[in-house]
């Protein structure tokens, strides 16, 4: 892909991390169709036009969008309930990001620290990940977590306190919303953003340090001493 904002197509470069934490939604899964469904469905039940939410919903914790339409379902209950609805309901539309599936495979096998930092339930992504059959994150922050969402870092900065590493700024973050990348930059830790769900431009504004297409880019080359070295290919230059 090639345009007058650049190409992906910048030289393989390996950085070493002490830890890896991934958004889910669109960095390792795109489940646009199903959610587009659920919020229909939301949206109808509120007499909310859907779209008004979808314009602002991804990369935002549903307790929030529905404290927007609806006080009485910002709760953990209902999210909890309707957010582990999806994958029952929707399971077949929803695809893993092409290399997700390999990326958490050898972060896991290759013992390095990382986890899944999210703005999804317990409830949804536990769903996901037995729906598509993908590796279990043994860290997992997810949206009951923390007091605010992303772009509040205090996500990912419980991610980094959760690996042992709250004290590292030493750590990558792979996201694809500009509210996570901002989330992620202001807690100090660089950031891959995936060009997956949200313009280049808007993730340049929100301070990505490399831009990538989606995870086959990525690769885990080694783990020695804790830390993980990661091959970053055709990056956007």
């Amino acid at each position: 892909m090639s345009s007058a904002r650049g190409s992906f197509s910048a030289p393989a470069q390996v950085h070493e991390f002490d830890g890896v934490l991934s958004d889910f939604d669109g960095t390792i899964i795109d489940s646009t169709d199903a959610i587009v469904k659920h919020w229909h469905e939301i949206g109808t039940e509120l007499g909310v036009d859907p779209k008004t939410i979808l314009a602002t919903s991804h990369g935002r914790r549903s307790i929030d969008t529905m404290a927007l339409y609806d006080q009485t379902k910002a709760n953990w209950d209902y999210v909890n309930h309707v957010e582990g609805q999806i994958p029952k309901k929707y399971g077949s539309d929803a695809v893993e990001i092409p290399g997700g599936r390999d990326l958490l495979s050898a972060l896991e096998t290759t013992n390095a620290r990382w986890g899944v930092v999210t703005s999804g339930t317990r409830a949804l992504i536990d769903g996901w990940l037995e729906v598509l059959g993908l590796t279990h994150p043994k860290m997992l922050v997810v949206a009951e977590d923390v007091p605010l969402g992303k772009p509040d870092p205090r996500c990912y900065l419980l991610g980094a306190k959760k690996l042992g590493l709250e004290e590292s700024k030493s750590i990558v973050v792979l996201e694809d919303a500009p509210s996570g990348i901002k989330a992620g930059k202001a807690a100090g830790y660089k950031v891959i953003a995936l060009s997956t769900t949200h313009s280049l431009e808007k993730l340049k504004e929100a301070g990505a340090d490399w831009i990538v297409q989606d995870l086959r880019s990525l690769s885990v080359v080694s783990v020695e001493g804790g830390k993980v070295k990661i091959e970053i290919r055709d990056a956007l230059q």
